[in-house]
């Protein structure tokens, strides 16, 4: 199979048409109308096999995760999906493998109502890259910059369940079929915060996601607010999985470190902690209170049991040995 005939078959005319794409896959660039008064959102992503996943994960799940993460990003701007460009690296073309992988993009995308408008293939290590397009009101995307002192902090699910499902499977460690079963569609299957982030755009004052662990990323927004937060780990939410796999010190270096939950961390003054609790409720959107932010210039506290204690910070790195 050449490369057009992969393009044809597997992405153009497949999944959803958006009216404001004018000119789709098949040319030398796409073309598509961006929304009067709003600003375009652009974030690109790359998942390199053995680094980002495991070489064995399904390539339905693949698909879901490539896109996944990405539109994660354009949910912690606040933005609302709109396009996305693949590049597909391949060892080989692999028909039965391609189909798959493309079902689960298209899977997401349609759900999503993204529409995947080109991109490029091309033979080598199994890599993909997304570049994800999305639309925001003008001046209304959420930043890391713009945490205050007195905001609350918020995440929008458990975390830590990403990383025990790496660990569970580099380290063996024991857990329950079905908690394990949980564990490892939290990792394959993310699920990014679209609603969540377009919710609070307008009350929160910054925002991230959790890709690389909550100290990584909280530190991001606070060093760019010039701001310190002070976290209670023992509000930080869980999962069940988690809470009946292992005892909570040993839950911590998952909350705290690992990455690759997609959940969304952000702060809010105390005027619009009312608001955002009725405007979260009516989309079904679960969210939790884990800290507050203070004075300072970008350090974390934690508090257990209203005491200080001291945690490694870690966090995923690029270009280290560290992989999946």
């Amino acid at each position: 199979m050449k490369e057009f005939e992969l393009i044809n078959r597997y992405f153009k005319g497949r999944g959803i048409s958006r009216r404001d794409v004018n000119l789709g896959i098949g040319d030398d660039c796409a073309l598509v109308t961006v929304p009067q008064n709003c600003q375009l959102a652009v974030t690109t992503d790359t998942l390199v096999e053995g680094v980002h996943f495991f070489e064995d994960i399904s390539p339905r799940a693949l698909g879901h995760r490539a896109l996944a993460v990405n539109l994660s990003d354009l949910a912690a701007m606040g933005a609302e999906p709109t396009w996305v460009s693949v590049a597909l690296t391949l060892p080989t073309i692999d028909s039965q493998w391609i189909a798959e992988f493309t079902e689960g993009m298209h899977e997401i995308a349609e759900y999503f109502n993204v529409q995947i408008i080109g991109g490029d293939t091309t033979q080598g290590p199994l890599t993909i890259t997304i570049c994800a397009k999305g639309t925001v009101p003008e001046g209304k995307a959420l930043r890391r910059s713009g945490a205050k002192v007195g905001d609350w902090i918020y995440v929008t699910g458990p975390l830590g369940d990403a990383g025990l499902a790496i660990e569970a499977r580099k380290q063996g460690i024991k857990i329950d079929p079905t908690h394990l079963e949980y564990l490892n569609n939290r990792f394959d299957y993310p699920t990014p915060r679209v609603a969540a982030g377009q919710v609070i755009r307008g009350l929160a004052t910054s925002a991230i996601d959790v890709s690389d662990g909550l100290l990584a990323d909280l530190t991001h927004i606070l060093e760019m607010s010039q701001v310190n937060a002070e976290i209670n780990v023992e509000s930080i939410p869980t999962s069940e999985a988690m809470k009946a796999s292992l005892d909570f010190n040993k839950q911590l270096p998952f909350i705290l470190s690992y990455g690759d939950d997609y959940e969304l961390i952000f702060t809010v003054p105390d005027n619009n902690k009312g608001m955002l609790d009725l405007k979260l409720s009516q989309y079904g959107v679960d969210i939790t209170c884990i800290g507050q932010i203070k004075s300072g210039n970008g350090k974390i506290e934690l508090l257990q049991n209203g005491e200080m204690f001291n945690f490694e910070q870690q966090g995923f790195e690029h270009f280290t040995k560290e992989q999946v």
